[in-house]
């Protein structure tokens, strides 16, 4: 698994526009993720670099696995994350 995680501009800016409780519980699952390896996750196809896609609440972190590292490049809510 991973040993750090790594946030995008745009991925910090989206967490921070999420409600305090929300947005808690998120980095708890993206945490949990990051050290059981579990949690809700598919890979999209038919993106290259492969994207990674975990959900939190009502809520997708899409990211991609560097091996040692994990960057987040989005987090959004499930109503616009497909759009």
């Amino acid at each position: 698994m991973a040993e750090r995680i790594v946030w995008t501009d745009q991925a910090k800016a989206d967490i921070r526009a999420i409600e305090q409780p929300i947005d808690l519980q998120i980095l708890k699952t993206i945490g949990r993720y990051v050290l059981t390896g579990e949690g809700a996750t598919k890979q999209l196809k038919g993106i290259t670099p492969p994207l990674i896609r975990l959900r939190a609440q009502n809520h997708r972190v899409f990211f991609r696995d560097h091996g040692d590292h994990l960057k987040i490049e989005r987090v959004l809510d499930r109503k616009e994350a497909y759009r």
